[in-house]
């Protein structure tokens, strides 16, 4: 009996010897990654000891680490049956739990390892991350701090903790994390590219794009990298490294639609039609649902009168904007569709979406009256640009005993003729062209602007999300951008009732501040050129009628084009004097026109040119048609400036009603039409009757001279007056409201 008993106790020390040896070479295989032979070796343990309580957390944790993780937490779970103490099992028990989704679990579990050791610096990062996933992102930063200040080389909770930070906007303390990372981890290319979205966002664009080239350099195939350093190339004014970088992301990543868009964009700002297109197209395809690419991808081709799929994407765009899908930039979209409605509709979903994750501003304190009015105009377009030779006149004629009048200027530097006039118009000229929109926000706050006027709204370069931070206690839109911005912080529109009759004021988020002549202001100063143009120099035939319109190409939809080939049929000998930029525009409006049976010969092409040349040209043309549903605007006041007479057609939202304002000031309004119908009838009335016409052209050039429209002094004062109305309601402690004229 004695010697069974003994014999036994030796076989059991032999098999725990053995065991051992098992679970030892498990052990060095899951060390040196060998997860497989590691897991073999753990269950042989588990076969000879089923409580054996390493091979159970270990075995558990591996796993894990294989992709199991229901099976891990059984695991896990057992070891804690053997030894509830443990608080390493609590911890990979928690991180088993995070990969569950069960994160309010999770926590439980790491709460319980951090009170059997409080200071395990792994459940403190962990935990965190849980914190994070959460959305309590003050508690994640605290458990991350925790965790560093035991173990201040603990790289991932500095690097968590800085992702946290930028989560909490709090960007410079962000950055301090990013540093302990890189001085830990000198070749991190990760925290390269976190330091520099941090730096972006905090302004520091040099440097951001600095750090984005050291994160490439160290991971070249860093496509995100590319992506960002391609966005902050752009906002400091170098598109075409800007272009060439978002190209190396989608070249790494072909999928990388987002890399697609933004050169897409670039591509578009610089006319380079085609390459756009097939940006946005393969975008698409790698993203069918991508919110406004298909709305800028119909834009692009119309800018190359290229009408596929329009009559598909007009309903499609509709019923995406109606279901708050963002199927159209607002830009786009008032080409697209005469629905105020839907305008409303579309800015809304844009800037709800590009202003969701601003960082939130101060309330504005409550700026003391003073002598002269702070007014200050924000814009890209301070140079030789449509917008620019409108306003060059108001700014210097603007009464600077009543206003101290500024300039935010937040385009790229150019020293052209306008530039430079403008410049002197304005007693501070800021260039705030490399600043991010917090930044200029709060300096606008910290020169104390009364009233801020936004010239671009949501056209090209624009920059809405400074006025999301609250520059001024009263935002204006206007002239830049003609619909509502859809946008709770902008307080008024300017306009005039032939732009938003009072029925229509629903369409616009903005109060409208009303007029008494056309919204559109007017710069006197604009040179005609003594130039005499022939005919043949200009492309066009020596007799016959010339019908023009010197629209961008864009805004030439289907419908208008078959109107107009309607008018030539029934004008014999007459033309089509067509501005493009491009030589597809050309071709396709050419095969456009014979496909509706008229001859291509009878569209003339013109080109663009220096402004007092270009208004000179004019003088060629018998009466200038417009289109619908986005009218001509400063190409209509050219043309009246000029001396031509425009034709055009009105509808419901306020870019299709554009050129009735100007000529309604004008007082002709013989030549607003209600339909389609009326306008093709009465162009051809005009092109038949010349001395109608005749008399039209003596009336507008009479005109001109006295009529509201080009009155610069006195639209001025009108102005003016809008403005101090604004800021008396305000220091009145009264809301924004409809202002009507006086």
């Amino acid at each position: 009996m004695k010697s069974r008993n003994k014999s036994s106790g030796a076989h059991r020390s032999t098999s725990h010897r053995q065991m051992g040896s098992v679970f030892e070479r498990g052990l060095a295989f899951h060390r040196e990654g060998r997860l497989d032979e590691a897991r073999g070796l753990y269950r042989q343990v588990l076969k000879l000891e089923p409580r054996h309580f390493d091979a159970l957390h270990l075995l558990g944790a591996l796993t894990h680490q294989l992709g199991d993780a229901k099976s891990a937490l059984d695991l896990l779970d057992q070891a804690l049956t053997v030894r509830a103490d443990q608080a390493s099992v609590y911890s990979n028990r928690g991180n088993v739990l995070r990969a569950l989704g069960c994160l309010d679990a999770a926590l439980v579990s790491y709460a319980t390892a951090l009170s059997l050791e409080p200071n395990f610096v792994n459940a403190l990062n962990n935990q965190g991350l849980v914190l994070n996933q959460l959305g309590r992102n003050e508690e994640s930063v605290a458990s991350y701090r925790r965790a560093l200040a035991i173990d201040p080389r603990h790289a991932d909770a500095a690097s968590n903790c800085g992702l946290a930070c930028q989560s909490l906007n709090r960007h410079q303390d962000a950055l301090q994390c990013f540093g302990q990372v890189l001085e830990l981890r000198p070749q991190d290319a990760v925290t390269y590219f976190n330091c520099a979205n941090s730096l972006k966002v905090l302004g520091h664009l040099e440097a951001a794009v600095l750090h984005y080239e050291q994160a490439i350099m160290l991971d070249p195939a860093n496509a995100n990298a590319l992506n960002n350093r391609g966005v902050v190339l752009n906002m400091l004014g170098k598109p075409i490294e800007a272009a060439d970088s978002f190209a190396a992301a989608s070249a790494i990543r072909s999928d990388f639609s987002e890399a697609l868009y933004n050169e897409g964009l670039v591509r578009l700002d610089f006319k380079q039609f085609e390459r756009a297109i097939e940006c946005f197209e393969e975008a698409l395809v790698h993203q069918p649902g991508m919110n406004t690419v298909p709305g800028v991808l119909t834009h692009t081709r119309m800018h190359l009168a290229d009408w596929s799929g329009l009559d598909a994407d007009n309903p499609a765009f509709e019923r995406q904007i109606r279901a708050g899908q963002g199927a159209a930039q607002p830009f786009s979209e008032l080409a697209l569709t005469d629905s105020g409605e839907l305008q409303k509709m579309a800015a809304h979903l844009w800037i709800e979406g590009l202003t969701a994750s601003l960082p939130a501003m101060p309330v504005l304190h409550h700026y003391p009256r003073r002598q002269r009015v702070k007014l200050a105009y924000f814009s890209a377009d301070f140079h030789n640009h449509a917008t620019a030779y409108l306003m060059a006149e108001l700014f210097e004629l603007h009464d600077k005993t009543k206003f101290e009048l500024i300039a935010f200027s937040f385009g790229r530097i150019k020293n052209d003729e306008m530039s430079l006039r403008i410049r002197q118009g304005f007693e501070r000229f800021i260039d705030v062209q490399g600043r991010t929109d917090l930044q200029i926000a709060q300096l606008a706050r910290e020169l104390e602007i009364d009233i801020a006027v936004d010239l671009k709204g949501y056209t090209t370069d624009s920059r809405p999300a400074i006025f999301a931070h609250r520059v001024a206690p009263v935002q204006v839109s206007y002239l830049g951008f003609p619909a509502t911005m859809g946008a709770d912080f902008m307080d008024y529109l300017i306009a005039d009732r032939a732009l938003v009759p009072q029925a229509s004021q629903c369409f616009y988020t903005e109060k409208i501040a009303y007029l008494p002549g056309s919204y559109q202001v007017n710069d006197r100063q604009r040179k005609i050129a003594d130039t005499v143009w022939t005919r043949q120099q200009a492309g066009l035939p020596e007799t016959g009628f010339v019908f023009c319109c010197f629209n961008n190409n864009y805004k030439i939809m289907p419908a208008t084009f078959d109107g107009w080939m309607r008018i030539l049929a029934q004008v014999p000998g007459s033309v089509l004097w067509l501005y493009v930029d491009n030589d597809m525009a050309a071709a396709n409006l050419s095969r456009e026109a014979q496909a509706r049976g008229i001859d291509a010969k009878r569209l003339v092409f013109a080109q663009r040119m220096p402004l007092a040349e270009h208004l000179a040209r004019h003088r060629l043309a018998d009466l200038f048609l417009d289109t619908l549903p986005c009218n001509a605007h400063t190409t209509a006041s050219d043309a009246l400036w000029a001396g031509l007479p425009v034709l055009t057609c009105t509808g419901e939202a306020f870019a299709s009603r554009v050129a009735a304002s100007l000529l309604m000031a004008l007082d002709l309004p013989e030549l607003v039409t209600p339909d389609q119908a009326a306008y093709e009838a009465l162009a051809v009335e005009l092109a038949l009757q010349p001395q109608r016409l005749a008399l039209i052209k003596q009336r507008l050039l009479a005109q001109r001279e006295t009529s509201p429209l080009f009155d610069t002094p006195r639209y001025a004062r009108e102005l003016e007056a809008l403005y101090l109305r604004m800021h008396e309601r305000h220091h009145d402690g009264l809301t924004p409201d409809h202002l009507y004229e006086i």
